[in-house]
């Protein structure tokens, strides 16, 4: 079924079946608005030497600008295969790690050299076992421990914290009519990623990730955000800036 869906949406999917795995399902159960209870279905179990082995080959013989890890430790990701994936990554390929291990125990700093870096700020102090720093001490921290290029510290409501060799600066949220957050840091990471790739710039990525973020928060459930909600949103916060825009904000 879920493969299905992917080819419908045009997805390409490159996959290694584990039999004795079960394919991670989450639910929660809702009831007047409010989330009461959280049932998952997963297995933490690190993969395989064999399955390693397939996915190594499989990342090195892709053909791609940007290769993203979205690590929710689910048995993919560990101390013992993150070495191996990453140096699988093609040479020339645009390199970002995200951490989502709201639920499990995780370390982002394990992903060493990559161009982007997106944790929260949950998971950035338990990497970093900090829990007094202040957001730049923390951002600066994360980005030397992980040796990378560009940091995105994701701050919920509060919005976000970026830093690279030479700027660092902080975005608000544009968050207006918040119904639900599930998927806000899912639709920062793949248009921040994407922006950056495009324009090389970060703070450019880090609004349009934000915007983007923002667009999620505004929709209950986890909804894909399409360019056209994204430039709409933008819309409004120019003119609400008092920035005249030539720009059509008709679906791209």
């Amino acid at each position: 079924m879920l493969l299905s869906v992917c080819v419908v949406n045009g997805v390409w999917v490159v996959w290694s079946p584990v039999p004795s795995s079960p394919t991670t399902n989450k639910n929660a159960i809702i009831a007047g608005g409010y989330r009461l209870l959280k049932i998952d279905t997963l297995d933490n179990t690190t993969i395989s030497s064999k399955i390693l082995s397939q996915f190594e080959e499989k990342v090195a013989k892709t053909k791609t600008d940007c290769v993203v890890f979205s690590d929710f430790r689910h048995g993919i990701f560990s101390k013992a295969t993150i070495p191996a994936l990453v140096e699988a990554i093609p040479a020339n390929a645009f390199k970002v790690a995200d951490s989502q291990v709201a639920t499990r125990w995780g370390n982002i700093t394990e992903f060493k050299g990559f161009d982007l870096v997106t944790p929260n700020e949950r998971e950035a102090r338990f990497a970093l076992g900090d829990q007094d720093c202040n957001i730049g001490q923390l951002a600066a921290f994360v980005q030397e421990a992980n040796q990378a290029k560009n940091i995105i510290l994701k701050l919920g409501p509060r919005g976000i914290f970026f830093m690279s060799k030479d700027i660092y600066h902080s975005v608000d949220s544009f968050a207006k009519d918040v119904k639900d957050a599930v998927g806000a840091g899912d639709a920062l990471l793949a248009y921040a990623t994407l922006a950056l790739l495009a324009t090389q710039s970060l703070p450019q990525a880090c609004i349009i990730g934000a915007i983007a973020a923002a667009c999620e928060c505004e929709y209950d459930g986890n909804i894909p955000i399409e360019p056209k909600d994204v430039l709409e949103k933008l819309g409004k916060v120019e003119q609400l800036a008092g920035f005249e825009s030539k720009r059509s904000f008709e679906a791209a």
